[in-house]
């Protein structure tokens, strides 16, 4: 099961406000989810009352295998900048070790 670390949407027609989910990537934007991480209300101003995140629970699905929208990573950003950077650097690290990988097969 590939789970991703998404916006839900919620609330009104042109008021809407988001929930952050671990949610697997096969339902619906609106579907069931796993866990409820936190919420984002754009329409606020102050921005403690506009946006909520649970960082613990957040590290810990990423080290579950989840894996962060393009949205979420953003907001996480703004309240928990450590756990993108590290995610950041487990991914470059990775990458480096599939072309090191590719280099040492391709020298052979």
């Amino acid at each position: 099961m590939a789970l991703k670390i998404r916006l839900r949407k919620q609330g009104r027609t042109n008021r809407a406000t988001y929930r952050l989910v671990v949610a697997d990537c096969r339902s619906p934007r609106d579907g069931k989810y796993v866990e409820m991480l936190g919420w984002y209300n754009p329409f606020e101003d102050k921005e403690e009352l506009s946006l909520s995140i649970k960082p613990d629970r957040i590290q810990f699905w990423l080290d579950q295998g989840a894996q962060l929208t393009d949205k979420a990573k953003c907001l996480v950003a703004k309240l928990a900048p450590a756990i993108v950077r590290q995610q950041t650097e487990r991914e470059t690290g990775r990458r480096a070790k599939v072309a090191a990988k590719r280099k040492s097969q391709k020298t052979a």
